[in-house]
C-alpha cells in the first residue's frame, strides 16, 4: 500500500479533524468506506436504450426547488417543494428523458442529511435547516416509480456562489452545528477564486474530504449514477486562484505549476472512481467537463477548434480519464452549434467519438437546451423556427455516429420557457411515448 493510499484509508476511516475557532471546536466527520468486495461483480450491461437526459440543478435555485417555498410555514414548504418535484418528473417523463443528472452538492451543502456537510439553504433559506424531508430519498423515490434513473450531480470544489458579507456570516454560523461548513472547519483548505468560496485542490485532504461525501451519498443511496461537473480549477483573470503556498509544499518534482494543478486532478478522479466502484460496481461514474479538451494549436491530438479548453483552463486532462478507464462516461458539454466556426457542434462531437471508440467509457453529449429560442448575433441558428432545426440536426448526429451513445440536455428550467416551447414539442415528438 503506497502512502497516499495509506493517507486515504486513515482519514476515511474515521479521523477527527479539528480546529481552534471555538473553545469546543466542531468535528468533521468523514464516512468510513466499507470493505472491498471480494468478488468483483460482472459490469453491468450497456443500457439497452440511448441516454436522454437532463441536468436538474439546485445551485441558487436555478431549476428547483421554487423560490416561493423558501419562506412558506413547514408543512407548506415540504409539499410545495415535492409537488414540483414530481410535476417536474411527469414532465420529463412525457417529453421522453430516461435519467435526471440531480445536484445534490451545488456547493459546500448537501441535500441529504449528510454527516459531513450542513443542509443546503436552497431548501429552507438557512444553511443548516432541516428541511423535514430527505430530497435525494425523495427524487429517488420518484423517478425509479416513474422509471427514470438517477444520477447524483456534484460540484466538487465550491464552497460558496459568491463572497458576500451575509454569505459567509451564514457558514460561520454553523459553528455549533454538527456538521458544520467546512468553511469554519478548515479555513486552512478556503480559498477565494472567480469572486467565489473554493477549497484549495492541491491539498490532499480536501481530495480525501470530496471522496468521502460520495462515498456517503454511494453507500446510502440507490443512485444509478456519480457525476462530476466541469467545475475544478476555477479562475477568472480578475479573481485567481493563490496556491502558491501548496504548490511550494506539495508541487516538488513537477515542471510547472500547470502540470502539478492537473496531477491534483487526476488523483480526484482516480481516488472517487475507486471509491465509487469499491463500494457499488455497478454504479455508474462519469465526468461533463467543458466541451474542448485542447485546441488542435496548441496540441496536434486536439480538436480542430479556438475554444476555453479544460486541459489548460480547468487543469482537467479529461481524454486521459476516458483512456485510463477512469469513468463509465463522459458528457462534454458541446454548447454550440454547427454554424460556431470557433467550436462546431459537428466536429467536437465526432471529435470525442473517436476518443471513446477504442474505450470502454460511453460518450453522451451535453447539449444547450438554454440556448434554444434565444437570441444571439454570433448564433442565430438558435432562433430560426424556435431552433428546432438546429436542434434536430444536433440530436441527428448523436444519432448516426457511432461512439455517441446518448445526449443530456442542459438544463431542466429550460423545458418551462416560452422560446423553448417549439423544441419541446419537438422533443415529445421524437423521443416521448
Amino acid at each position: 500500500m503506497t502512502p497516499r493510499v495509506k493517507r486515504v484509508s486513515a482519514l476515511i476511516a474515521g479521523a477527527v479533524l479539528l480546529v481552534g475557532c471555538s473553545s469546543t471546536p466542531p468535528r468533521s466527520l468523514v464516512t468510513p468506506l466499507p470493505p472491498v468486495a471480494k468478488h468483483p461483480l460482472p459490469e453491468k450491461p450497456r443500457h439497452a436504450e440511448p441516454m436522454r437526459g437532463i441536468w436538474l440543478a439546485t445551485v441558487s435555485r436555478l431549476d428547483w426547488p421554487p423560490v416561493s417555498s423558501v419562506n412558506a410555514s413547514r408543512a407548506d414548504r415540504i409539499s410545495q417543494q415535492q409537488k414540483a418535484l414530481t410535476d417536474k418528473l411527469d414532465k420529463l417523463k412525457s417529453v421522453g428523458i430516461n435519467t435526471v443528472f440531480f445536484q445534490v452538492k451545488p456547493d459546500g451543502t448537501a441535500l441529504w442529511p449528510s454527516q459531513i456537510l450542513p443542509w443546503s439553504d436552497t431548501l429552507t433559506g438557512r444553511v443548516g435547516d432541516d428541511p423535514g424531508y430527505d430530497p435525494l430519498q425523495f427524487m429517488l423515490d420518484e423517478a425509479h416509480k416513474r422509471g427514470l434513473r438517477v444520477h447524483a450531480w456534484f460540484n466538487p470544489y465550491r464552497v460558496t456562489t459568491n463572497t458576500k458579507p451575509a454569505t459567509l456570516a451564514a457558514l460561520s454560523r454553523t459553528v455549533s452545528q454538527h456538521p458544520a461548513s467546512v468553511y469554519v472547519l478548515h479555513r486552512d483548505w478556503i480559498r477565494t477564486a472567480s469572486d467565489r468560496i473554493v477549497l484549495d485542490p492541491g491539498i490532499p485532504e480536501v481530495r480525501d474530504w470530496i471522496t468521502s461525501i460520495v462515498a456517503e451519498v454511494v453507500t446510502r443511496y440507490p443512485v444509478d449514477g456519480v457525476q462530476f461537473d466541469d467545475y475544478f480549477y476555477t479562475e477568472t483573470p480578475g479573481s485567481t486562484l493563490d496556491d502558491r503556498q501548496t504548490f511550494s509544499r506539495y508541487g516538488a518534482g513537477f515542471a510547472s505549476k500547470a502540470d502539478w494543478r492537473r496531477d491534483n486532478t487526476q488523483r480526484l478522479i482516480e481516488q472517487v472512481s475507486r471509491t465509487v466502484k469499491q463500494i457499488k460496481p455497478d454504479v455508474e461514474f462519469g465526468v461533463s467537463p467543458a466541451g474542448v479538451w485542447r485546441n488542435r494549436s496548441h496540441d496536434p491530438a486536439g480538436s480542430d477548434t479556438s475554444g476555453a479548453a479544460a486541459y489548460d483552463e480547468a487543469y482537467a486532462d479529461t481524454r486521459r480519464w476516458v483512456q485510463q478507464g477512469l469513468l463509465d462516461y463522459i458528457a462534454p458539454q458541446v454548447y454550440w452549434p454547427f454554424s460556431r466556426t470557433a467550436a462546431r457542434y459537428d466536429v467536437l462531437a465526432k471529435w470525442w467519438a473517436d476518443v471513446v471508440k477504442p474505450t470502454r467509457t460511453r460518450l453522451y453529449i451535453g447539449v444547450a437546451l438554454y440556448k434554444v429560442g434565444e437570441a444571439s448575433k454570433i448564433e442565430p441558428d438558435w432562433t430560426i423556427q424556435g431552433g428546432v432545426p438546429e436542434l434536430k440536426k444536433q440530436l441527428d448526429l448523436n444519432e448516426s455516429v457511432t461512439g455517441i451513445s446518448g445526449t443530456i440536455l442542459f438544463r431542466e428550467d429550460y423545458l418551462n420557457r416560452p422560446q423553448a416551447h417549439d423544441a419541446v414539442n419537438y422533443l415529445r415528438s421524437r423521443w416521448g411515448s
